[in-house]
């Protein structure tokens, strides 16, 4: 289950903290140059309620930040590995997925954009063909990073869970779909899913930078 955010609002038809998505976009929606941003927790909330938007403007403050002890805890990312991401605007929308090598970002494959996609459909996919790649090389080591708990259930279960409706706008997508389920089904492989910490670590080197 989500984690509950809290949102600000400094500038819109009414100011304040609300603990609702659709209450903060009800106090923005029509309002010229509003001022909003989401936080992990309402402490975090009211304290910047008190402060001026510019103090957060382009800050990533939907995570909560972690103590030196507690980022140790999580240790540090396996380099030498594959990282899969991706990116959907809208849900469902434009969806396209990536892999790069951890260490240095080189990307290795990026596939879309595809039309009526999600991005759970999109972190499935880039598993499933970073999974691939790497058993046609005979790299069957290499440890895989996805920041997805549901896309690497997914590929556990050999089965792509969506919701989605398809239909001729997406037609493509099912099919690659099926593919990569077909795939799962068929062939065995040694390679380690791992999850990639973003809240310790960061953005996974695969990320598209669109947040």
């Amino acid at each position: 289950m989500a984690k509950k955010k809290f949102y600000v609002v400094w500038s819109g038809h009414k100011t304040g903290v609300f603990s609702s998505w659709a209450v903060c976009k009800k106090h923005i929606d029509g309002f010229k140059n509003a001022q909003y941003k989401a936080f992990a927790d309402k402490a975090a909330a009211e304290l910047a309620f008190t402060k001026s938007y510019n103090d957060y403007k382009g800050k990533n403050t939907k995570k909560p930040t972690l103590t030196v002890a507690e980022k140790q805890a999580y240790g540090t990312p396996i380099l030498e590995s594959i990282s899969v991401d991706a990116a959907c605007s809208g849900n469902p929308g434009i969806m396209e997925y990536r892999g790069v090598l951890t260490h240095s970002k080189k990307e290795l494959f990026k596939k879309g954009p595809y039309q009526r996609g999600t991005n759970n459909i999109g972190e499935f996919l880039a598993l499933v063909h970073g999974i691939a790649m790497l058993k046609s090389k005979g790299m069957d080591a290499l440890p895989i990073y996805s920041d997805s708990k549901i896309a690497m259930s997914w590929v556990r279960k050999k089965q792509c869970r969506t919701n989605l409706v398809f239909d001729k706008k997406n037609k493509n997508l099912l099919e690659l779909i099926q593919r990569a389920e077909k795939w799962l089904k068929e062939n065995s492989f040694q390679n380690p899913i791992l999850k990639w910490e973003t809240k310790a670590w960061g953005e996974i080197p695969a990320d598209f930078g669109r947040k």
